[in-house]
């Protein structure tokens, strides 16, 4: 993807560097210090990453002049604090939309999103239960949904957070469920590719990704697990006028089942915990696909010159950074 001419990227800014290029606002907050002077704690971004950024001495009047998805024009320097950049910005003030190039600011897969979908149809071919294979087909001729599905992030924060993420998401977990099926024989193969096409199918709808990222209305009030559960019903309904038969109903409450508890555990959202060998695997492919991902992401991103990243939020630990990957191979040996 071409670069905007003479554009700063989040990830060419370097200690020291002056600022003043245009940022999309993912997250905005008025604090006070502790001597109860206001300022302005921004996250801004753009197709490379993202920064904190600070503006002291602010006020409601300046607060209140953008919105979480705006454009800004921030101007100011790049400061290392506590072995990561910041911004210190001396002014912000909001950019008009049509100015901002897109492209620019939405991150996307590094992978090419065509051949990703042409490996997903071609996983998904191998299916050979007849009704699970015409529930598959139904999902990749819905134009509207795979459309989405191509595009969407699979999350707004924590993992494959950029275009296309959704789709490259599903696709490894695929990958994975179709090399290690053979070693779990008491996990229907055809059933788990299913479960694992459709698990987060709900997020299509779920997340907004067209300007920036964010959730729906529906999305927030209802979420991709009973979206998920929504869509396929409705898919379901359309099977029997390829197969000419009903759809099995123990099939339909195992795949529902296999939506609605792929989270794991209760307190991470599932409202049901994994109950079938079949939920089970999808739900230790879903972490693991998720997990190593953001791991990887945050070592990578980690603009400090430390062995460690700072604190991980998401992961709730620090992360070992090391001297490398040549260093480690040298170490042992």
């Amino acid at each position: 993807m071409a670069e905007t001419v003479g554009r700063r990227f989040v990830n060419q800014l370097a200690d020291g560097d002056p600022i003043e290029e245009v940022y999309l606002v993912v997250d905005k907050q008025l604090r006070a210090n502790r001597q109860g002077n206001l300022f302005l704690q921004l996250e801004l971004r753009d197709r490379t990453g993202t920064m904190g950024a600070r503006l002291w001495n602010a006020g409601e009047q300046l607060f209140r002049s953008f919105d979480v998805g705006d454009f800004v024009l921030a101007k100011g320097k790049v400061q290392l604090f506590q072995g990561s950049l910041q911004m210190i910005l001396n002014h912000v003030t909001k950019a008009p939309s049509e100015h901002a190039e897109l492209a620019d600011f939405l991150p996307h897969t590094t992978k090419d999103v065509g051949k990703l979908y042409d490996r997903l149809k071609a996983l998904l071919r191998k299916i050979s239960n007849p009704h699970l294979g015409a529930l598959a087909d139904c999902f990749l001729a819905d134009n509207v949904v795979m459309s989405g599905f191509c595009r969407a992030p699979a999350g707004v924060r924590n993992h494959h957070a950029y275009i296309g993420g959704l789709l490259e998401h599903v696709v490894n977990m695929l990958e994975v469920a179709d090399r290690i099926a053979p070693f779990y024989p008491e996990v229907d193969k055809d059933l788990l590719i299913v479960g694992v096409f459709l698990h987060d199918i709900g997020k299509v709808r779920e997340l907004a990704y067209d300007r920036s990222f964010g959730y729906t209305d529906e999305g927030q009030l209802v979420g991709h697990l009973a979206i998920g559960v929504e869509m396929l019903t409705e898919q379901i309904r359309r099977v029997p006028d390829l197969t000419g038969e009903p759809f099995p109903a123990e099939l339909v409450l195992r795949l529902k089942h296999m939506i609605l508890s792929h989270h794991g555990t209760y307190e991470f959202g599932s409202p049901r915990l994994p109950m079938t060998p079949e939920a089970v695997a999808l739900h230790f492919l879903d972490n693991l696909d998720a997990k190593v991902h953001s791991v990887g992401r945050d070592i990578a991103e980690d603009s400090g010159t430390g062995r460690w990243t700072p604190f991980s939020p998401s992961m709730d630990r620090k992360l070992f950074k090391g001297g490398g990957r040549g260093a480690m191979g040298n170490e042992l040996e």
